[in-house]
């Protein structure tokens, strides 16, 4: 039985015989250079099989005729920067914090080895600019807590604050209303006070109330003029600079509560070059001092 070959009347192209809703499919070839491509691939396919790694196999995978490997590639690579920075990383770890801010190159050396190792260690909480959150301080700006000079960033980095140092960095903020140390009406006021401390518009009276209890109970570590002792961690009050708010509610929910952060030893964790780096780079953020 021969089959008569159905011929579409429209494009005079044979069809396959498929039917779609009266739609007839055209048994139209795929172009020449098409096909020769696709040949072509596949024998690039058989060519890459022989050449590199390719076949899973049970005890491994197929090395290919020249045995070539990305991941020794990737270790070559690695070891060739490392082996590339070991005379600037001798050099860093031989210089004080003051020859590396002296010396352009060490300097560019230790900003970007100090950048690195922030975004891998520190944005979590600081963010990947270092412009912090709340809770989490700035270190763009010119408000430093234990001091903003090399060493002082470097000892911060180094102890950590609230942690498991010996030295940590420790200050400690009593909770006036969660310890009912004092009462609600005084820490209203004393809210108002803080609040005039910045220079905003406060209760007067409030103000005028409670300044005793400021001088007995504040001043100790905030100065009597508010403006913080760094030999205490004690922030400033009157910089409009406020790590967990600026409001009146936030402000007292500070003063009832005294919440303070954890910030990691990292001088238990990074090696000294590393740390030395990251002193550098905070640093030159733009608000060290």
């Amino acid at each position: 039985m021969v089959t008569r070959k159905e011929i579409d009347a429209t494009s005079g192209t044979e069809t396959t015989g498929h039917e779609w809703d009266g739609i007839k499919e055209l048994n139209t070839p795929l172009p020449r250079w098409w096909l020769w491509v696709l040949y072509a691939t596949i024998i690039w396919s058989v060519g890459y099989w022989v050449l590199y790694p390719a076949w899973p196999t049970l005890t491994g995978y197929t090395q290919g005729v020249l045995n070539q490997s990305q991941r020794d590639d990737v270790a070559k690579a690695v070891q060739a920067l490392k082996s590339e920075r070991a005379e600037l990383g001798q050099k860093l770890a031989a210089a004080s914090l003051e020859q590396i801010e002296a010396n352009p190159d060490l300097l560019q050396f230790a900003r970007e080895a100090g950048k690195s190792a922030f975004g891998d260690n520190c944005a979590t909480c600081h963010g990947s600019g270092a412009q912090g959150f709340k809770g989490y301080p700035n270190l763009n700006d010119d408000v430093w807590l234990w001091g903003g000079k090399l060493e002082d960033i470097k000892r911060t980095i180094v102890v950590g604050v609230r942690s498991t140092h010996p030295e940590t960095r420790l200050s400690a903020m009593p909770a006036f209303g969660r310890d009912k140390l004092l009462e609600t009406a005084q820490i209203n006021d004393l809210t108002e006070y803080v609040v005039s401390l910045s220079g905003a518009k406060a209760d007067a009276q409030a103000v005028a109330r409670v300044t005793t209890l400021y001088a007995e109970q504040c001043a100790s570590c905030h100065g009597a003029d508010g403006k913080g002792l760094r030999e205490f961690g004690a922030p400033n009050l009157t910089d409009k600079e406020w790590l967990y708010g600026g409001t009146r509610e936030e402000i007292k929910a500070q003063i009832v509560n005294a919440r303070g952060g954890v910030m990691p030893t990292w001088g238990q964790r990074l090696d000294p070059i590393t740390i030395d780096a990251l002193a550098v780079y905070v640093h030159s953020l733009g608000g060290g001092e």
